[in-house]
Formats: C-alpha cells, sequence, structure tokens
C-alpha cells in the first residue's frame, strides 16, 4: 500500500511552492524529506495530510485519494510546528484524545518515552519549553497506529541527549512494527545513518528520489590542484565545487575510479555533502 504523490502543484498569487512534485513513498521504509528553507517541503507534508489542498495533481493511498477520505487518512499522521490541541490541554489528555481519534494508542511505549525523556504527562501543554512540547507531539507520531507518519522538524529545540534519545526510540517503534516514517530536517549529518531513501526538494521541485546507499554510492569527491583536478573531472557530472586558492575539491557523479593520479586525492561523500552541493545556488 504506497502513497503515491502525483504531479501535485501548488500556486499562490505571487509564488509557485510545488511544480508538478511526484514521488512515491513505499511501505515500510524511513525516508529522509530534504531541502532548503522554502523549499516547498512544509507545503508537500500539508497536501499529504490533507491540511492543504493542491492546485493541481493528487495524493493517494492504496490508488485512492486521500483528498477528505477520513478512512485513508486515519492512515496518515503528521507532526509539526503546528499545535492541533488546545494550549491548556494536559499531554496525557492529548493521548487520550489521539487514541480516540485513531483508534488505538501504544500506552507502554508512550510511557516508557516519557519516563525517560523526564515528561510530566500532568502539565499543560503551554507550560512546556520548546524542546518539551516538541517530545510530547514526537511521542504522539511514535505510539498512534498509522502507517505512514511525517515529522517536520522533529527535533525542533531539543538538545543533543534528546535527539539522540528521539533517534533511539524511532529506531526501536520502527523494528518491532515497520511503518514508514518521512523525516523532513536540516540536521542531515546526524540523521543520515537511519534514512533508507532520500527526496530531496529544490525550489518546489522534486530533484532527488533515491535509495541512500546507492545515490552515494554514485558520487565521490575529487581534491587537488585546480587545473588537474577540473581536467580529470571532465570526464564526469560536476555537482559542485570548492576551491581554496589553487586547491580544488569538485563533487562529481559516476563510479568511482580505482585510482587517480598521486597528485590527486579520491574520497566518498556523506549525504549532507551531497545535499550541500546539489542545492548551492549562485
Amino acid at each position: 500500500m504506497s502513497l503515491e504523490v502525483m504531479n501535485v502543484s501548488k500556486y499562490y498569487k505571487d509564488k509557485t511552492a510545488l511544480n508538478q512534485a511526484t514521488v512515491t513513498f513505499k511501505p515500510n521504509t524511513i525516508y529522509g524529506l530534504l531541502g532548503r528553507n522554502g523549499a516547498g517541503k512544509s507545503t508537500l507534508l500539508n497536501i499529504i495530510a490533507n491540511r492543504s489542498i493542491p492546485s493541481e495533481g493528487s495524493v493517494d493511498l492504496n490508488s485512492t485519494s486521500v483528498l477528505n477520505n477520513e478512512v485513508l487518512l486515519n492512515q496518515i499522521y503528521l507532526m509539526s510546528e503546528d499545535n492541533l490541541f488546545p494550549s491548556s490541554m494536559k499531554i496525557k489528555d492529548m493521548f487520550r484524545i489521539s487514541e480516540g481519534f485513531y483508534g488505538s494508542f501504544d500506552w507502554d511505549f508512550a510511557k516508557k518515552m516519557a519516563d525517560s525523556f523526564e515528561l510530566n504527562t500532568k502539565q499543560t501543554f503551554k507550560k512546556l519549553s520548546t524542546g518539551y512540547r516538541s517530545i510530547a507531539k514526537l511521542i504522539t507520531a511514535l505510539c498512534v497506529p498509522c502507517d505512514y507518519i511525517f515529522l517536520d522538524e522533529p527535533v525542533l529545540g531539543l538538545d543533543a541527549t534528546h535527539r539522540e534519545l528521539f533517534y533511539t526510540f524511532l529506531i526501536e517503534t520502527y523494528e518491532e512494527r515497520n511503518r514508514t516514517f518521512v523525516i523532513s530536517t536540516h540536521l542531515i549529518e546526524e540523521i543520515a545513518t537511519l534514512l533508507e531513501h532520500v527526496v530531496i526538494i529544490e525550489q518546489g521541485e522534486v530533484k532527488v528520489d533515491q535509495e541512500t546507499e546507492s545515490l552515494l554510492r554514485q558520487h565521490f569527491a575529487l581534491s587537488g590542484p585546480k587545473n588537474e583536478v577540473l581536467d580529470f573531472a571532465s570526464q564526469y557530472t560536476v555537482i559542485g565545487s570548492e576551491s581554496l586558492g589553487d586547491y580544488c575539491t569538485a563533487y562529481l557523479s559516476g563510479d568511482m575510479p580505482n585510482s587517480v593520479p598521486n597528485s590527486l586525492s579520491i574520497q566518498p561523500i556523506n549525504l549532507q555533502q551531497y545535499f550541500v552541493q546539489l542545492t548551492k545556488r549562485k
């Protein structure tokens, strides 16, 4: 049961937020949805969750449109910066309402997470810090029974220790019950090892939709004297480069060569390096 975004566009009076975006989110996969500020990530997520209506295109789950379809929308959960509950509501009541709306709730896992994060569920949402508001929403997202969980900037306000704790809980619940998680975040380096598949949006368009391992295997960095780097790189597709004086690093697309001249060095690149080079704007 795949979730298919097909040729989705979103137009505003003086801006195109999405332009013919097409991507398929497959079952039981952890995705990274990456893009610079204003690229269209949140717009896409709001359309998927039926919080915004596309100007063109459709979002289908199991080949049926999710638009105003309550049964299918109950399989989709979006955690975002928006709070859908009254700010005066206690956290435990947020959990209880979520259970009523989605049909079930993993209370044991919620308690385990709350205890580990030292979250007092008797507190009201408005009395929590920014980080603990994120934690309360994360617990809700990981404990509802939906098959597709979308997390828009999920670690907003969390310190390094709490972020690591969240990643641990995400893997734990994913291993216990496979679902599709789609994580939209700017902290690429932190989540890179979690991601099985990467979708990159740039200026409203889907530029990359590929398995993480195969994507990185097809790109590498070449460094050395500028003229020699550029000469060697001419046989590849250059996605970006950096120079300091006469020293240059080129980021290339293609099979990594087995050997290069002694004056040059070659190495694999990580996901953050690839993203930065791909989305650089002159």
